[in-house]
């Protein structure tokens, strides 16, 4: 999406849209063809030709066979560069933020009939294929490098720097916190409001612990 010489959004062109519509399709194709046929069992190819594109076509799209599974995590990396620069809220106020969104967003998808049998369908999908969990972790080490690289931006220190790094660590073992809650409590026969109330307070549990730890983040610059 371009912007307007103000910096707020222009309105979406049509092939910003159709690239958009695009997109989403080979990713829901995939995703039923995952599930439904197994991650090995489905060629790049197949999703092609499930969409009336190439194989190439969909790689102009998504870099790996992976990526057509987990690409959606692209919005959390889009989140940390936008909230955790934030000097208004302390890091761990500003993960929160994140999570929470990622949260109510989940909830709300999950409510739909069947959701749930699908979401739990997925989530052993990428525990039973070796590839989607070395991906899944590839995408965590990449979070850590832009949660950061956004920490940083809150004083003079270099993203490399121990002080941004650890802080970027602990914040993202937030996400994994709740990647596992969620796991733990949102299941067939447990009422969804009661598994969601559950997996949030395991993650401030958790966030309580970190925010002793970054109390003192941002550090203030030193002369070198």
């Amino acid at each position: 999406m371009t912007t307007t010489g103000t910096g707020r959004p222009a309105v979406e062109g049509l092939r910003e849209r159709k690239k958009r519509a695009m997109r989403r399709q080979l990713s829901d194709t995939a995703a039923r063809m995952f599930l439904e046929r197994g991650f090995d069992a489905v060629r790049v190819a197949d999703v092609g030709e499930a969409c009336g594109v190439s194989e190439k076509t969909v790689f102009n799209y998504f870099p790996s066979k992976e990526a057509l599974l987990l690409d959606r995590l692209e919005a959390t990396a889009d989140a940390l560069r936008t909230h955790l620069p934030d000097p208004a809220l302390t890091p761990v106020d500003a993960m929160l933020t994140i999570l929470d969104h990622e949260l109510d967003g989940l909830a709300t998808a999950l409510a739909a009939d069947h959701a749930l049998a699908q979401y739990r369908k997925f989530g052993d999908l990428i525990r039973h294929t070796p590839s989607l969990r070395a991906y899944q972790s590839d995408i965590a080490d990449r979070f850590v490098d832009i949660a950061a690289e956004a920490l940083a931006t809150r004083t003079g220190l270099r993203p490399d720097d121990p002080e941004p790094q650890i802080a970027a660590a602990t914040l993202l073992g937030l996400w994994r916190v709740q990647f596992r809650a969620l796991r733990t409590h949102v299941r067939p026969g447990h009422p969804l409001p009661a598994a969601i109330e559950a997996v949030s307070g395991e993650v401030r549990r958790a966030a309580h612990l970190a925010e002793a730890g970054l109390a003192t983040f941002p550090a203030p610059a030193k002369p070198r």
